[in-house]
């Protein structure tokens, strides 16, 4: 007779679905209204009993809702004076970008653009100043790219070796940046596994990007990064549409 204490096989392998309470549900409400514009950068949120009474929901759960909206850069409160919608384009920062993007898809195009420019330059400081341990490094990663059995698995070994990249040109806030693009598109990744569903073919795109980069050949190297970004970005931006 099975244990009943003990859990089965099929439950072991199944992932407790996630849970929204009260405050998940109101925080995205709020979060939607202010990036829709409901709610305009700059101006008061009603007083909180009025606020609370609309949505149906106690003043201590706004006030919980509140408290993530304000850790995430979307509203700022003073005490005796409200709580304001933060102008979060102009005061922002990179860090709400994912939250952009699973509001609205319209800001991949723009995290491309970036991605593009930033990633050519990467490469070209990376042929430079990379270590040798670093060029082994980086043509291990590629070889991943190869080796992997799934698109996902091969997107994820792709973006090990943007990051890798990062680290070979010796400067923090390349890597910093390269991980915040990777994060920005996080949310929708799913949607942008197109040029990663072939290995050899993702391989054989990255390729010349990292022979580059390993051979000290910067202007080469910036070249093939600029021709892998806009073939790669072209193929995510066609399965989007």
């Amino acid at each position: 007779m099975a244990d009943p204490l003990r859990p089965s096989t099929e439950r072991q392998t199944m992932e407790a679905l996630p849970r929204k309470t009260l405050v998940d549900v109101l925080e995205g409400r709020l979060r939607q209204d202010i990036l829709a514009g409901r709610h305009p950068a700059g101006s008061f949120l009603p007083p909180e009993r009025q606020l609370a009474d609309g949505y149906g929901v106690t003043r201590t759960t706004l006030k919980h809702a509140f408290g993530r909206l304000v850790q995430a850069g979307l509203l700022e409160t003073r005490h005796g004076v409200g709580t304001r919608v933060r102008d979060y384009v102009r005061l922002g920062g990179a860090d709400l970008l994912p939250m952009l993007v699973r509001h609205s898809p319209d800001w991949i195009g723009e995290i491309f653009e970036v991605r593009r420019s930033i990633g050519a330059l990467i490469a070209e400081r990376a042929a430079v100043r990379a270590s040798g341990e670093q060029r082994a490094e980086l043509s291990a990663l590629l070889d991943a790219v190869q080796a992997a059995e799934s698109g996902d698995g091969v997107q994820l070994a792709d973006i090990e070796v943007h990051r890798a990249l990062a680290r070979a040109t010796g400067n923090r806030v390349y890597v910093l940046l390269t991980n915040t693009l990777f994060n920005a598109y996080f949310p929708v990744r799913a949607a942008l596994v197109g040029p990663f569903t072939e290995p050899r073919t993702a391989y054989n795109r990255l390729a010349p990007v990292v022979e580059a980069v390993v051979a000290g050949e910067h202007s080469a190297a910036k070249h093939a990064a600029e021709t892998y970004l806009t073939a790669t970005e072209r193929i995510m931006l066609d399965r989007l549409a």
